[in-house]
């Protein structure tokens, strides 16, 4: 009987899991981003050779943060990290002006497989969002977890 309410309690009250994706050219910020959220700090990062995962607890949700490395050779594998990602955030460096239409073409590239896999129409009836940020300040961090809280707490 006591089983029933936890598992009651934990349904009604427990954390929620988001599992995310997190993307962008090498060298954006990404690993900067991941360890200010999870440390509330900022930490010395090498690039990321393949992909570092944390788990960021924020109102009441236990987001699993997958930042997949942005070298030009390791994109293609950014495909493989899609799966069962409920979110997906694609970092620019707005400062590397020489690499921001880089930036574009591998987001409509990674845009592109995905729509492939499921149906143009899909991706028309999904919410996007664009959060200014600083990764070193942690400027506008919080409010983009908040409006990811908000979807998933939103989803049926």
């Amino acid at each position: 009987m006591g089983n029933i309410f936890a598992n009651l309690f934990k349904g009604l009250f427990g954390k929620k899991e988001m599992r995310i994706l997190m993307v962008g050219l090498d060298a954006a910020g990404k690993t900067t981003i991941l360890y200010k959220l999870k440390l509330g700090e900022i930490v010395t990062t090498i690039p990321t050779i393949g992909f570092n995962v944390e788990t960021v607890e924020y109102k009441n949700i236990s987001f699993t943060v997958w930042d997949v490395g942005g070298q030009d050779k390791i994109r293609p594998l950014w495909r493989h990290y899609f799966q069962n990602t409920q979110g997906l955030i694609f970092v620019v460096d707005s400062n590397d002006r020489e690499r921001v239409n880089e930036a574009r073409e591998e987001l409509m590239r990674m845009l592109a497989e995905i729509t492939d896999k499921l149906g143009l129409h899909s991706l028309r009836h999904r919410n996007w969002y664009i959060q200014a940020t600083c990764a070193t300040s942690g400027d506008g961090l919080y409010e983009g977890l908040d409006w990811l809280s908000n979807q998933l707490r939103n989803q049926k």
